[in-house]
C-alpha cells in the first residue's frame, strides 16, 4: 500500500464531514477556553464563553464577508457556465495530442484563471479536464487522465495569493484589520495596524509575483516530466454537457428575461459603473471582495446575454456555495470565543516566545497548511488564524503582508493534501481522489519548497 493510499483510507476512516468538524472545532475551542483563559468576574465562565460564541456567530462584518466569499464562488462557477467560456475551453482542448501537452496546457490555463477568482478556476479546470479527455476520446489516442485531473487541481494551489484569495481581498478593505482585531492585544500595538494594506503588498508584490511565476513554470514542468513516464490508457467516457439548458419562451412579459438588449445592456453598464466608482482605487491597487463581484457580475450578464440563460447559471452555480453560508457562522463563532476571551492573546505569546522575525513567516506557513487539513476553507482560517498572525507579527516587527501571505501560502497548499475542494472536479471529471491525489502529492511537495524559499528569500 503505498502513501496516497493511506492517507485516503485515514480520511475516510477518521475525517467527518466539513460540517462535523466545525462542531468539533467549536467544542475543542470551548474546552480549551475554559482551561487556559479566566472568566469575567460575577459571572459564569463557561456562560460567558457561550454569550463570546454567540456572539461571533452574528458578528456583522463577518456576515458581509462570508456572503462576499460565496458570491466569488458563485459568480465564478456562472461565468464557467457561459456559451463563451465553453468555447474557448473547447478550443483550447484542440491543441491536445498527448499527455505531456496535456498537463501542461491545463495546469497553466487553470493556475492563470484560479489566480484571478478560485471560484472560476475551480469549475474551468474541472471542465477543461474533462474536455481533455473528450478529446482524446474522439481523436483515438491514450492519455493519463487521473494525472491531467491531478493539473486541474493544481490551480487551487495558488488561489489565496492571487486577485480573490480571502486574507489579501479583506485586508485591502479600509478599517477591516482595525475591526477585525478590535479588543485585542495592548493599545501600543493596536496603534500600529494600519487601515488597509493594498494588493500592490500582497498579491502584486513583487515578491508573490515572482513565487506565482516560479509556480507556473515550475508545475507544469514538473507534471511534464511525470507525463513522460506515466502509464496511458484509452478513455471511454460520454460527451460531458452543459447543465444549463434553456429553452426559448418568449411570451408577453418574459421577453424582457429573454432579450438580449436588457441582458447585455444591464451587464455594461454594470462595467460602465464599476470604472467609475472604483478607478482611483485601481490605479492603487487595491481590490476589494465588492469590487470584484461587481465587476464579474457585470461580465456574468454580458457573456450569458440574457436574464433568463444567466438565471439558469445561477440556480446551477449556487449549489455549491451551500457549505460556506452553513459554515462559516460556525467559525465566526470560534473566532468570538478567541477573541473575546483572550486565547488569541495566549496563543500568540506562545508564537512570539519560539519566535523571531525570520522564524515567524514559516511558522504561520506550516501551522496554516495544518490548520487547512481541518478547516478547508481560507475565509474560514483567516477568521480563526487571522488575529493570531497579526498579533504575533506586530509583537516580533514582522512586515504584516509578509505573515498574511505566509498563511495564505500554507493554506493554498494542502489543498493538494486535502480533497474536499477537489469534490467539484471529481463530479464532473468522474475521476476519485485516489487517483489524483499520488500527483498532487508530488505538486505540494514542489510547492513547499518554493514557497519556504520565497520566504526566506523576500
Amino acid at each position: 500500500m503505498n502513501i496516497t493510499q493511506s492517507i485516503e483510507i485515514l480520511f475516510k476512516r477518521f475525517l467527518p464531514s466539513p460540517f462535523a468538524i466545525a462542531i468539533i472545532l467549536t467544542g475543542i475551542t470551548l474546552v480549551m477556553a475554559l482551561l487556559f483563559t479566566e472568566g469575567p468576574q460575577n459571572q459564569n465562565h463557561f456562560l460567558a464563553l457561550l454569550s463570546y460564541w454567540e456572539n461571533g456567530i452574528w458578528n456583522q462584518s463577518l456576515l458581509v464577508f462570508a456572503y462576499q466569499m460565496m458570491l466569488i464562488l458563485v459568480l465564478g462557477h456562472i461565468l464557467v457556465l457561459s456559451n463563451p467560456m465553453n468555447a474557448l475551453i473547447n478550443r483550447l482542448t484542440s491543441f491536445v495530442t498527448n499527455t505531456q501537452n496535456a498537463v501542461v496546457l491545463v495546469s497553466v490555463s487553470t493556475m492563470l484563471v484560479c489566480f484571478f477568482n478560485w471560484g472560476l478556476g475551480l469549475i474551468f479546470g474541472a471542465i477543461l479536464a474533462r474536455k481533455v479527455a473528450e478529446a482524446a476520446q474522439s481523436k483515438g489516442f491514450s492519455i493519463n487522465y487521473p494525472l491531467v485531473g491531478a493539473s486541474a487541481y493544481a490551480g487551487f494551489m495558488i488561489w489565496h495569493g492571487g486577485i480573490s484569495g480571502s486574507a489579501p481581498t479583506k485586508v485591502s478593505e479600509s478599517g477591516h484589520l482595525a475591526s477585525f482585531m478590535t479588543g485585542i492585544g495592548d493599545t501600543k500595538l493596536s496603534a500600529q495596524i494600519p487601515d488597509l494594506i493594498p494588493y500592490s503588498d500582497t498579491v502584486f508584490s513583487t515578491s508573490n509575483l515572482i513565487i506565482f511565476g516560479i509556480i507556473l513554470i515550475t508545475v507544469p514542468l514538473f507534471l511534464r516530466f511525470i507525463a513522460r513516464k506515466a502509464p496511458t490508457t484509452k478513455i471511454n467516457l460520454p460527451i460531458y454537457k452543459n447543465p444549463i439548458s434553456v429553452t426559448d419562451d418568449t411570451k408577453g412579459a418574459e421577453k424582457i428575461d429573454h432579450s438580449k438588449f436588457f441582458g447585455i445592456g444591464f451587464g455594461v453598464l454594470i462595467l460602465i459603473a464599476f470604472f467609475y466608482q472604483y478607478f482611483q482605487e485601481l490605479s492603487q491597487w487595491i481590490i476589494t471582495p465588492n469590487m470584484l463581484n461587481f465587476f464579474m457580475l457585470g461580465l456574468a450578464l454580458i457573456l450569458h446575454v440574457n436574464f433568463t440563460n444567466f438565471l439558469s447559471a445561477v440556480e446551477e452555480a449556487i449549489k455549491g456555495a451551500s457549505g460556506i453560508l452553513i459554515q462559516f457562522p460556525l467559525y465566526f463563532g470560534i473566532m468570538g470565543i478567541m477573541r473575546d476571551s483572550g486565547m488569541v492573546v495566549e496563543i500568540a505569546n506562545f508564537f512570539v516566545s519560539i519566535s523571531n522575525e525570520t522564524t515567524l513567516p514559516i511558522f504561520t506557513f506550516f501551522s496554516a497548511g495544518l490548520v487547512n487539513i481541518f478547516v478547508p476553507s481560507g475565509g474560514g482560517q483567516w477568521a480563526v488564524q487571522g488575529p493570531i498572525v497579526v498579533e504575533s507579527a506586530l509583537q516580533l516587527g514582522v512586515p504584516l503582508p509578509k505573515a498574511i501571505m505566509a498563511l495564505a501560502y500554507g493554506d493554498q497548499l494542502t489543498n493538494m493534501l486535502q480533497p474536499f475542494w477537489a469534490l467539484p472536479l471529481l463530479g464532473i471529471t468522474k475521476l476519485k481522489a485516489n487517483e489524483i491525489l499520488p500527483y498532487t502529492l508530488m505538486v505540494m511537495v514542489l510547492g513547499a519548497i518554493i514557497f519556504i524559499g520565497g520566504l526566506l528569500l523576500f
